[in-house]
């Protein structure tokens, strides 16, 4: 039984369609989406892999990362992703979120987000949460912040991306402090 879809006040947390193809290509091959990601491009072929892999997974699964799509509750239009990766114990995860570039700034992420941790120390009763972040990506930190995370580190030159070292801060939140801020 899945636990998807969820749904807050303005959106609509559920698992990947074939319908979300062209939306999921268009936001994930903006250069403003994917300048502090990982990827520089997602072709067709690898669009139609991933949301035929997301579409069966089920969040929480240990060693598995799990993107929730997210998509507006009115018209249920594709607008971004969170991934969610559970550790092989169970007791930790890690966060990463994409955007589309014309709902950024609107506090669709803060309104998914809360879900996901919601469900992240609720649902599978994990310890902690972490997410790395470029440090030039400031929304990206400030919407940790608001969320109540805490950075708890600045790696210099942590890992190869796009032809050069970048940095990266973890942010973290432990489950007694999400409860704390409820």
């Amino acid at each position: 039984m899945s636990i998807l879809p969820i749904e807050t006040a303005r959106l609509r947390l559920r698992h990947f369609a074939e319908r979300d193809l062209e939306a999921f290509l268009a936001y994930r091959n903006d250069p403003d989406v994917a300048r502090y990601q990982g990827w520089d491009k997602t072709t067709r072929e690898d669009g139609e892999k991933f949301i035929a892999e997301m579409s069966v997974l089920q969040p929480g699964t240990p060693e598995q990362w799990f993107q929730f799509a997210l998509a507006l509750k009115t018209n249920d239009a594709l607008i971004g992703d969170i991934g969610l990766r559970v550790d092989e114990n169970g007791q930790q995860g890690m966060v990463g979120y994409t955007l589309a570039s014309e709902y950024q700034r609107q506090g669709y992420m803060t309104e998914a987000m809360q879900v996901v941790l919601q469900m992240a120390f609720e649902t599978f009763a994990l310890h902690r949460v972490i997410a790395l972040v470029d440090p030039n990506n400031t929304p990206s930190w400030k919407l940790l912040e608001r969320l109540g995370f805490r950075r708890e580190g600045h790696f210099i030159e942590h890992w190869f991306n796009k032809g050069r070292w970048v940095d990266d801060y973890q942010y973290a939140l432990l489950g007694r402090e999400w409860k704390k801020a409820e």
